[in-house]
Formats: C-alpha cells, structure tokens, sequence
C-alpha cells in the first residue's frame, strides 16, 4: 500500500477546504487499514478516515497525521438475508440503493446524510427521526492493535456522538433491516429528498448541520435564523441564506472563515438565547473555536 506526502485535503472535502496532510493513504482491505494505523502510531502520528469529506473542516495548515481514504472491500456493499452488510467506506447512497433492489427497508433517512456507513457510526448519523443507533447490528473497529466487531451497545451511541476515539477506523458496518417493497422505498426516499431540498442548500459547498441542535423550543437553524445571521459573510464563506445551520463556500473559502462564522454564530445565539450551541462538524488538524465571552 501507497503512503503519499503533502497531499492538499481540499479536494476531499466537500466544502473544499483545508490544507495537506502530512501522509495519506487509501487502504483496501482490513489488513491494509490496520498496516496503515501501525505506520501512524510507529511514526507519532494521529490517524483519521476522512469518509466523503462532509461533516469535516480541514485546517488551512492542514493534517500533521496520516489521512485515509477506504476503498476496495472497505467500500463495498453486500446483502445477506435482512443484514445490509457495508464497508466503512461505502457511501450512504450505494448502501441505500443496495437495500431498496433487496426490498430491505429502514435505511431510507439517510438519503439525507452525504457520507459513509463509517462516518455514519462515528457520529450517530441521523436524519429525519431515524439514526445509525437504531437500525446498527455491530461494527468492525480497527486499530493499530488488530479489529475487534462491537455491537451497537458497546459503541456508546447517542446524539451525534460515539464513544470512538482518534486512532479507530470502523472498517465495516452491519445494519439490521426490515422486508419492504422497492416501490414504498423509492416513494420515502424522493419525499424526503423533496423536503431536504425543499429546506437545504443541497446545490451549494457546505459541511452539512454546522451545529447540533440545542436543548432548546428552536432548532440551531432557527435559533441562528432569529440572530439575523442568514447570508451573513465572512471572506469566502457565508451563512446559508437558506438554512441558517449551514456554512457555504460562496468565494474561495478557507477554513479559517467559515470558523470565524462559527465563532460569530455562537456568540450571537448566546447573547440573544443564553445557548451554547455546540459543533457538529467534525475538526482535523489545528483548528478551534473561541470560547465565549460570558
């Protein structure tokens, strides 16, 4: 297996930003992404699957660790009786259409998630009532030590968030589905579609929801949306006029304006609401937000 050097990770973002990482790989099979992990910890490095680059913001200095892309066997997608069976690196779309020509139902919510069934885990991915939690059998967890499978209760699954730590790729994911008809699930898959371009800015650069949604009567779009801060602009980057929770590439981002967005999102739906909204998004390399001033 190839390790390069200084490979800009814009291209592998969907926000298309962020600078180099320090090394990068694209391992095949599970011995490869495990060899991989090695080479990282041998060398000092941390280690991070980067999925489809969405729900990921990329420093402008880049990665000083080893970044993976999974591909071969750990992107592939199977069925086995009511078990959608995929590689951490297989998109969300090819495991949905997988299920939907094996009339295997209740994946159907995450024609709305952008990533992987990797990513999925790594986050509790969610969208539209449904989330990884409720439909994961088990994932393969690699490490530099070997892989270990791990059922959905050992996996500290709850709202966008895992108990997985730096270092551990999920290498293969288990959903467990239920018998419904190809057509049913077409018709549920184009009517959220509908509604996610009906309510997102689906043709646009973004990251997906910037903020989790707080405990709180108004979702972080709505809360922010109340704040003023539709279309507002910081360099390359703007605040969705549509969907206030997203961030845009309007010009030329980098990831230092859409973090100044952030900054300024937060210090605003403070102010006005007394909530600390908290990031989504995912954060590689030297990147952090400001606290707030209290």
């Amino acid at each position: 297996m190839k390790i390069d050097e200084g490979v800009r990770l814009s291209r592998f973002t969907t926000l298309g930003t962020g600078g180099p990482a320090r090394a990068f790989a694209r391992p095949e099979t599970v011995e490869e992404l495990q060899s991989a992990l090695r080479f990282a910890r041998e060398q000092g490095m941390p280690a991070a699957a980067l999925g489809l680059g969405s729900n990921l913001l990329v420093a402008d200095d880049g990665f000083e660790g080893l970044a993976l892309k999974l591909g071969g066997e750990l992107a592939q997608v199977d069925v086995q009786g009511e078990v959608l069976a995929a590689g951490g690196g297989a998109p969300n779309a090819v495991a949905l259409h997988r299920a939907r020509a094996a009339g295997l139902g209740g994946f159907e919510f995450a024609c709305a998630i952008p990533g992987t069934a990797g990513g999925g885990v790594w986050m509790n991915a969610g969208a539209y009532g449904g989330d990884w939690s409720g439909i994961l059998e088990r994932a393969l967890v690699v490490d530099a030590d070997g892989a270990e499978w791990r059922a959905a209760d050992e996996l500290g699954l709850s709202y966008r968030h895992s108990d997985l730590e730096q270092g551990q790729v999920v290498a293969s994911v288990e959903f467990r589905l239920s018998p419904r008809p190809p057509s049913e699930i077409k018709a549920i898959v184009a009517e959220l579609q509908a509604q996610r371009k009906a309510a997102q800015p689906t043709n646009k650069r973004t990251y997906g929801s910037v903020f989790k949604n707080p405990d709180h009567e108004l979702s972080a779009g709505r809360m922010l949306e109340a704040c003023g801060l539709k279309g507002h602009r910081i360099g390359g980057a703007q605040i969705s006029p549509r969907h206030a929770n997203f961030i845009e590439n309007a010009d030329d981002a980098r990831s230092a304006d859409a973090i100044a967005l952030m900054a300024e999102a937060r210090r605003r739906a403070w102010e006005q609401f007394g909530v600390e909204l908290q990031h989504e998004v995912q954060f590689l390399g030297p990147v952090e937000l400001p606290p707030i001033a209290r």
